[in-house]
């Protein structure tokens, strides 16, 4: 059990280690990359619970639902002009808190009903 836990503890900080990276990284270019950033952030969580389930690891609902939430939007900013698709501004950050919200309600009902 001790060594699942390590690893986990492994597998979060290679995530936020990647994260900062691609925060300082994408600083380094010009111009605007919330777009990239937003999908790198997607790709890492959504790798980090890969790597969980692979080493059998429990994933985290939370990053799962947040990993595919931004590499959705990722994706639809990035391919935007490609596709022709309408402009549309949401609040990222407020709605992004009212996601994580949802997702923890979900969690915490499906634990009651569980008993």
């Amino acid at each position: 059990m001790n060594d699942i836990k390590t690893l986990n503890k492994r597998y979060e900080a290679v995530a936020w280690g990647a994260m900062f990276i691609l925060l300082g990284g994408l600083s380094l270019i010009p111009g605007e990359q919330n777009d990239v950033f937003v999908l790198g952030i997607g790709v890492i969580l959504l790798g980090l619970n890969l790597a969980r389930y692979l080493s059998k690891i429990p994933m985290n609902g939370v990053t799962i639902a947040l990993g595919i939430m931004a590499f959705v939007l990722g994706m639809v900013a990035l391919l935007r002009p490609v596709l022709n698709l309408p402009r549309f501004e949401l609040p990222l950050f407020p709605v992004l808190l009212i996601a994580i919200g949802v997702v923890i309600l979900g969690q915490a009902a499906k634990r009651m009903a569980n008993g």
